[in-house]
């Protein structure tokens, strides 16, 4: 009978919170969505939701993947974050119409599942420049060698079709999603997120180098419904992966140096340059991440310089055409060829116009004060009409603009007569009769 407390004390132990396996305790999948590019906003964001789901024991996180493509960088981070996840990756191409271009191939393969929703497309990733035309005759063996070996290392890691991967980088070939399940380049069609947790129990992955299957009734309600949580960038990943589009980041480039533009010529309106600067910063944090090709920013800050200078030498407009023209062939130039991403055409062409109207806008501006005779000061004195007070020669007193002025003329003008001023020199005006000066 002395035992019986013990017992007791020990099953309290035992059954104490404390002491309750984690397993027991509700368990989620794990749930992000790119959308766009792929770059370092988007590798950092898959990372840190790795990283979250493994802190959190996630049963499996489920990328959902829509893109057409990024930079090379980006997606071999991507693809080591999902090679060393220690919990479960379930790649999902979705919704109906989304694709898996260029590098979402190597994305969608890297998958310890991959999965594409009825209605998608998977493949073309061949690499490209950045205009996207194909890469130089120099560097495209070299380029397209590394992709392949790349995309076929991947494959045979996760027990895909290495020859159709292979195809999808060398001849840019892409299929469907029904193509795509028969040709094993994924695992199956299923067309939302309940659909593919269905579809993927019981499957066997390696994780981490260690084998392990696929169960989700930890992480389902009563009802069996699954539990999943959303995941979301957080505002510095959002803020970075809306300037790391080259279309957005051109776009803020040429806003900040309009912006100082506007500033410097016409000093103290303080909006242009506070924008300015806040948009240049933007496209400066833009250049830590896209690849900025050394000699188009090397001529956007030559044209830029060169449109600064006309506010402020009179050079008849061949420092603006020069500037336009730095600032146009800089814009050409501005991104390397690492990936699909680059600057459309149009918005180039359309930005420059802009931008060249604000600058003759402000030249105009510019001249016409300049030709346009001063109003006040001592400039403001010359040409205008006035009266001789006193007898004048040497010196004398006249009155201009309703004040009384020292004056002087080279010949006598009597008092009362009309007088013209000459000029002015100091606190003296030089002066000449009216008369005279409509007689001659």
């Amino acid at each position: 009978m002395r035992s019986a407390p013990r017992i007791i004390t020990l099953a309290l132990v035992a059954l104490s919170p404390a002491n309750v396996s984690a397993s027991d305790s509700p368990r989620f999948v794990h749930h992000i969505v790119i959308e766009g590019s792929i770059n370092p906003a988007t590798a950092d964001y898959v990372a840190s939701a790795i990283s979250a789901a493994e802190k959190e024991r996630a049963v499996a996180l489920v990328l959902r993947l829509d893109t057409p493509g990024g930079l090379l960088t980006s997606t071999k981070t991507v693809v080591q974050s999902l090679l060393a996840s220690e919990v479960p990756v379930i790649v999902h191409v979705a919704p109906a119409g989304a694709s898996a271009t260029s590098a979402g191939v190597f994305v969608a393969m890297a998958g310890h599942v991959a999965a594409m929703a009825p209605g998608t497309t998977i493949g073309a990733a061949h690499p490209v420049a950045g205009d996207g035309r194909d890469v130089g005759d120099d560097m495209r063996a070299k380029v397209e060698n590394f992709a392949v070996s790349f995309v076929e290392s991947i494959a045979e890691r996760r027990g895909r079709n290495v020859e159709w991967a292979e195809r999808a980088v060398r001849e840019s070939v892409s299929i469907t999603e029904t193509e795509a399940a028969s040709l094993r380049v994924v695992d199956f069609v299923a067309e939302d997120l309940a659909s593919v947790l269905d579809r993927a129990e019981g499957l066997e992955v390696d994780v981490a180098g260690g084998k392990h299957r696929l169960s989700f009734a930890s992480a389902r309600t009563p009802d069996g419904a699954p539990r999943v949580l959303e995941v979301a960038m957080t505002l510095r990943q959002r803020v970075l992966h809306v300037v790391a589009d080259p279309n957005i980041a051109y776009l803020l480039m040429m806003a900040g140096l309009l912006g100082l533009y506007l500033e410097l010529a016409n000093p103290g309106a303080i909006l242009p340059g506070v924008t300015g600067v806040i948009c240049l910063l933007l496209a400066l944090l833009a250049s830590q991440v896209l690849p900025i090709s050394s000699t188009g920013a090397i001529l956007v800050v030559v044209g830029f310089t060169f449109l600064a200078a006309e506010a402020f030498v009179p050079s008849f407009g061949v420092l603006g055409f020069g500037g336009v023209l730095a600032l146009t062939l800089g814009s050409l130039f501005l991104y390397t060829p690492e990936s699909a991403l680059r600057v459309r055409p149009t918005l180039v062409v359309g930005t420059l116009a802009i931008f060249a109207t604000g600058v003759g806008a402000v030249a105009w501006i510019l001249v016409r004060d300049r030709s346009v005779q001063a109003r006040t000061g001592s400039e403001g004195l010359i040409h205008e009409r006035g009266t001789a007070l006193t007898r004048i020669h040497s010196e004398g007193r006249v009155r201009v603009h309703g004040e009384l002025w020292n004056a002087r003329s080279e010949a006598p003008i009597d008092a009362g007569r009309a007088v013209t001023v000459c000029r002015v020199s100091g606190l003296e005006l030089i002066v000449e009769e009216e008369a005279e000066k409509k007689g001659s």
